[in-house]
């Protein structure tokens, strides 16, 4: 192989990369492109910004914006690098083609055409890959193949992993393994998820084994360190987690300053995780909190409670009455205790909402964007964020309001779900079916489109 320095990385931490044939591509963790190798035709020339995902191909390379636009660059022959506007989670650089997976599911590709490799079989994808004059994505149920036939691989590529979807460029020069395709049914799921909880920009779920899976970001080893056991309930902060253990124990991981970690022993049956505090709830009805304290976050509230609702430095509790009573920061009315029936409630960073015993959801606390909107319909479960909230209607619907700046509002997903979660930017919900699908920010790979154990 010509050295052009293609094995010489650059210093620095990254968190993806791709190699193309005489050059590769990084994707730092600040969301920067750094590629090395040899230069010409710009194919190292990559643009600034924050990216979420990179692929390299044979003389150019593609890489997916934060705001899910696809830019390309390098060699242009046949349009490999212009792709078409809209919004993608993934990109895949071929030889001379590109292909990349649509919001919807679907794929696209431009460039060379020679081989039909830029003309996609129709369908709903959860992942695509570019060869060299052939392409193939992965549905649900089985690979598509198109292009050039003596190209198409017998194995199938690889389902989404933890932490999103697997960059599956199979770009350079040699492409795959000559042979007749074969699709391949994706493996169906031995177990399902019970539980889920979306973070600063983490996320932690709960297997039907009470197994605690995490994915995103992994700075304070919130997502590396979760312990092993069984679980009945988690809760993802800002840079920490919580969970209860299948013996009422709750155990903490991630940041530890504040005392955010330092939960106290005995039994609790819920938990919760905030910004740099914690609350749980005892089977007595106590509830107990620890951590920082700077607006009384952690001041233990009386009375007896069958929920709690943990926010960025507040918190709201449903009374065996069903009153709310909330304390800690009281900025824009956001620690507003609230009279009248409630079935559920939920503390974000600068409000809250409830559920009432109508079905009908109440919001209250800081307005801007929308985000303390009251829902009128019948609801079962709510989730408040930083800026927004989510809720599952009684149909199974999940229905999304206020801030919208990463689409974690205006993507919810369509379909039936049990549960959902919203988190600083990002939302995660589980199906009727068990599994997990995730929307909103996912520059740290906290919201993958799809996720199955």
């Amino acid at each position: 192989m010509l050295d052009y320095g293609q094995t010489e990385p650059p210093d620095g931490e990254f968190t993806a990369v791709s190699a193309g044939y005489l050059h590769a591509c990084g994707l730092r963790e600040s969301g920067e492109i750094t590629c090395w190798g040899r230069s010409s035709f710009g194919r190292t020339d990559a643009p600034e910004g924050v990216f979420t995902q990179v692929s390299s191909g044979t003389t150019h390379s593609c890489a997916v914006r934060e705001d899910g636009a696809v830019e390309c660059w390098g060699m242009n022959n046949y349009g490999q690098s212009n792709p078409p506007s809209g919004t993608f989670t993934q990109v895949s650089a071929g030889a001379w083609h590109s292909c990349g997976l649509r919001e919807s599911g679907t794929v696209e590709c431009w460039g060379d055409d020679e081989y039909d490799q830029s003309n996609p079989s129709p369908g709903h994808y959860l992942a695509v890959s570019a060869g060299t004059r052939h392409s193939c994505a992965l549905s649900a149920a089985s690979t598509s193949c198109w292009g050039r036939r003596d190209e198409r691989p017998l194995e199938a590529i690889a389902p989404p992993t933890a932490g999103g979807v697997r960059d599956v460029s199979s770009g350079g020069e040699g492409g795959a393994t000559p042979g007749t395709p074969t699709p391949t049914p994706t493996p169906t799921p031995t177990t399902t998820y019970t539980a889920v909880s979306a973070g600063g920009r983490h996320t932690c779920a709960l297997r039907s084994t009470g197994t605690i899976d995490c994915w995103g970001s992994d700075t304070y080893n919130q997502v590396s360190n979760a312990p092993s056991g069984t679980f009945t309930a988690i809760s993802a902060g800002n840079w920490h987690t919580c969970a209860v253990s299948a013996a009422g124990a709750i155990s903490c991981w991630g940041l530890s300053t504040a005392g955010r970690t330092n939960a106290p022993s005995g039994s609790f049956t819920a938990v919760g995780a905030g910004d740099q505090h914690g609350c749980g709830l005892r089977s007595s009805g106590a509830v107990e909190c620890w951590g920082n304290n700077l607006h009384g976050q952690s001041n233990d509230p009386t009375g007896s409670f069958t929920a709690i609702g943990v926010g960025s430095n507040h918190n709201c509790g449903l009374l065996s009455s069903g009153a709310i009573d909330c304390w800690g920061n009281d900025g824009s009315g956001r620690d507003a205790d609230q009279s009248g029936s409630f079935t559920a409630v939920s503390a974000g960073a600068q409000h809250n909402c409830a559920i009432t015993s109508a079905g009908a959801i109440d919001c209250w606390g800081y307005g801007a964007n929308g985000r303390d909107a009251d829902q009128s319909g019948s609801f079962t479960a709510v989730s408040v964020g930083d800026a927004h909230s989510c809720a599952v209607t009684s149909a199974g619907a999940i229905s999304c309001w206020g801030l919208d700046t990463q689409r974690q509002v205006s993507d919810a997903p369509s379909g039936a779900f049990t549960a959902v979660s919203a988190g600083n930017a990002h939302n995660c919900a589980i199906t009727s079916a068990g599994a997990i699908a995730c929307w909103g920010r996912n520059v740290e790979d906290q919201a993958p489109p799809t996720r199955s154990p």
